[in-house]
């Protein structure tokens, strides 16, 4: 299929394939701006839960260093034990808060299009490089949208930045008024509230970019209406091959068919136009079996077959019309017809029995009955 056939215009909704296509390529909906904006919500988060903890942990942090005994201070051993444990008292401090960032990294990507890992989309594509293909980019819709959406968030988090400055002035100020313990938390808060709200502008230009992306990537999806007819004719399989085969599997239906005949009980005919081979076995709680049945010279295959292999045939016009219409190969006769096909398999028995010297020639069938709604002209 095509992909890029311009003599169309692309105005065909994408079918499921080309879509699994694209997934496979990766070739999704994503947003950058929403992943900003879990981010930096989640870190702020973070910073509000455990903000204080973590001021008063590096204000340990600050006090222990501050109060190192002076001989120890020339001792080299000590010294990196100590840069240690304060190594390690701060990392744990932030532990919680890079487990919140970790975790919103992974949903934050995935929160649109899914869960993707294709190795197509890690592949290098040289095709990067090409100087023509990089301007193209540099001027497309994607291009302007993504100078578009700076220029508002530096507006937005310009101005908003403005804003927060000016109503928490008098809290920043009141800082150099506290203890030393009191306005580390306090600042801890103040910083975590305006950085939690900076990050909510973020919610604003994500609510504008999701929809644009999904948009513009189902506009790349978009097909031609030669592009889906071609696709069709990849699926589906094209006319004349589809037809080929089933001429095949209608063929070995047959050969199998006409190998069932020599098996047959009775061939009952029209006599020119239908033949219907029947088998009935009485070890088995069923009515007879249709084995074969075919019309005009495939009638006359299986006529043959069965005069090859010694199978009686019988004339019976209704009959035989009647269970070659209502009766497909391998199905067994329906009940209506009973009593009709059971004389018929008798006359045959009885035909075999006086053959074999075992009985008397049987009077020729007369006319059977053939219920009128399985009666065909």
């Amino acid at each position: 299929m095509a992909d890029d056939d311009s003599s169309q215009e692309k105005t065909e909704d994408p079918t499921p394939k080309r879509m699994q296509e694209a997934r496979d390529q990766g070739q999704i909906p994503r947003s950058k701006e929403l992943n900003t904006t879990v981010v930096l919500l989640a870190g702020t988060g973070g910073l509000l839960l455990f903000g204080e903890s973590i001021a008063r942990q590096f204000l340990a942090i600050a006090q222990n260093n501050f109060e190192i005994p002076r001989e120890h201070i020339f001792d080299n051993a000590y010294m990196g034990l100590h840069l240690g444990r304060a190594a390690y008292d701060g990392m744990s401090s932030i532990v919680p808060v890079l487990a919140i960032l970790l975790v919103a990294s992974i949903v934050g990507p995935i929160a649109l299009g899914g869960w993707l890992l294709s190795a197509k989309a890690m592949a290098p594509k040289f095709s990067r490089l090409n100087p023509g293909a990089g301007l193209k980019r540099m001027f497309s819709v994607n291009a302007l949208m993504e100078l578009a959406k700076a220029l508002a968030k530096f507006l937005i988090v310009a101005s908003l930045s403005l804003v927060i400055l000016q109503m928490m002035v008098d809290d920043i100020l009141g800082l150099g008024r506290e203890s030393i313990n009191g306005a580390m938390e306090h600042a801890v808060v103040i910083v975590g509230w305006a950085f939690f709200t900076l990050s909510a502008t973020t919610i604003v230009i994500a609510m504008v970019d999701v929809p644009f992306q999904i948009w513009d990537n189902s506009k790349k999806l978009k097909m031609t209406k030669q592009q889906v007819k071609d696709e069709y004719k990849d699926t589906e399989g094209k006319p004349e091959v589809k037809g080929r085969i089933r001429q095949l599997q209608r063929e070995i239906a047959q050969r199998r068919m006409m190998g069932e005949v020599p098996e047959a009980d009775v061939v009952i005919t029209n006599p020119t136009h239908f033949s219907v081979a029947l088998k009935y076995d009485p070890q088995q709680a069923g009515a007879p079996i249709v084995v074969a049945k075919g019309a005009d010279f495939m009638a006359l295959k299986i006529r043959e077959i069965a005069e090859a292999h010694d199978v009686p045939q019988v004339r019976t016009p209704p009959l035989t019309r009647a269970v070659y219409y209502s009766t497909d190969v391998d199905q067994q006769v329906p009940a209506g017809l009973y009593l009709a096909v059971a004389q018929v398999l008798a006359y045959v028995f009885q035909i075999r029995e006086h053959e074999a010297r075992r009985g008397k020639r049987p009077n020729p069938l007369g006319n059977l009955d053939i219920p009128v709604d399985l009666q065909h002209d």
